[in-house]
């Protein structure tokens, strides 16, 4: 008796190919969502570890990093900065997760200092994931 090949025919393969192309059409675009959110989240936490840094920076020295001496003031202790006591970051100024500096400007329009990424478009303004995430819109969402 001859026994019977045992593989699969072109038709099978290409039926669960197409099967699995659809069942990717629902997923993808989900997945791709929750990138975006997550990104976003991080920008938020990351925003409050940098905003807290500041904050024992001025805790320190009574005066808030300049918009000149930028975030670098929590690394390297500035020229006429008493009592300072850093570095206040163990782990460096963190990037974005769009891999950009944050932007600090102090004093600020909207708050006492503004500590911003431009989202994933690294562009001012916009709308969803090319919006700018401030430090003081964390937990308004």
């Amino acid at each position: 008796m001859r026994e019977k090949n045992k593989g699969f025919t072109l038709i099978e393969i290409i039926i669960v190919v197409i099967i699995m192309s659809m069942i990717a059409t629902l997923i993808v675009p989900r997945l791709f969502k929750k990138v975006e959110k997550s990104k976003k989240q991080i920008t938020k936490t990351q925003i409050v570890m940098v905003e807290n840094a500041i904050k024992m920076f001025k805790l320190d020295t009574g005066r808030y990093p300049t918009s000149d001496e930028g975030l670098e003031a929590l690394m390297k202790q500035p020229e006429n900065s008493n009592n300072w006591d850093g570095p206040y970051l163990e782990k460096g100024i963190p990037k974005d997760p769009w891999g950009r500096d944050y932007l600090y400007v102090y004093p600020g329009k909207n708050y006492t200092f503004e500590l911003y990424s431009q989202g994933a478009d690294g562009q001012p303004g916009g709308e969803g994931e090319n919006a700018d995430i401030f430090n003081y819109t964390v937990g308004n969402e």
